[in-house]
């Protein structure tokens, strides 16, 4: 199961800063979750919550070329906030499209996964780059989410923690789906998740996460992609 650090080292470093993804390559951790935002001069900046409204607070805040440099060889899950009814909401796609060219400025398309909430977001970044990775996040993965997800061409299912059962993993696998999960934090459901086959691990602490799977840093053949 990939241990990936949930913006990056998020408990013992800030999340979503340079020091918390070079902190989580330093655990061991296979990868790291960020999110990314676009600015209103059209930068894509590196924060969960919407983007302030200063400028001078906005110019604190990673970009995303920043970060990834930062990532080094680790792989990267960029999930894309593009909320309809936020502020910093992109209805145009510009977004997607500066994602997309800001990854293969970073080289290679095996490192990374693209996700989202939002299912037009997705759906642009599945056409835009059908050679990288895509997943849709969901709070619970019902039977037409996967459906959908499959039909569409993506290679993973992002379902909240605590809606995973075996049984679901069961399902997702059977039609090619991989899950990556978010976000757990306790080492017994880490051990868990990995007996029920999940993928992939978003945690706040990779650390912990290691411990609990009783494995060292991470391999250099870890990979996105479908389940064997």
């Amino acid at each position: 199961m990939l241990v990936i650090g949930h913006r990056g080292a998020s408990v013992a470093a800030h999340e979503n800063t340079v020091a918390a993804f070079r902190l989580a390559d330093e655990m061991g951790a296979d990868g790291v979750e960020l999110d990314v935002r676009l600015a209103p001069d059209h930068r894509l900046l590196v924060k969960h919550d919407a983007l302030p409204r200063d400028a001078a607070a906005l110019d604190v805040l990673p970009t995303l070329d920043a970060v990834l440099e930062a990532c080094g060889e680790m792989l990267v899950n960029v999930e894309i906030k593009n909320t309809a009814g936020e502020p910093d909401h992109d209805p145009s796609g510009e977004v997607v499209a500066l994602t997309v060219a800001a990854l293969r400025r970073h080289g290679g398309t095996e490192r990374w996964i693209i996700s989202s909430f939002d299912w037009d977001t997705i759906q642009r970044c599945r056409r835009a780059a059908p050679d990288i990775a895509t997943a849709f996040l969901v709070t619970e993965a019902t039977a037409d989410a996967i459906e959908r997800t499959v039909a569409a061409g993506h290679r993973a299912l992002h379902p909240w923690e605590p809606s995973l059962t075996g049984e679901l993993v069961e399902r997702c696998h059977a039609v090619g789906l991989a899950v990556n999960t978010w976000t757990c934090n306790d080492p017994v459901r880490i051990s868990e998740l990995a007996a029920i086959g999940v993928d992939g691990i978003c945690t706040d602490v990779p650390d912990v996460a290691l411990g609990a799977l009783g494995r060292g840093p991470a391999s250099v053949t870890a990979q996105w992609g479908r389940p064997a």
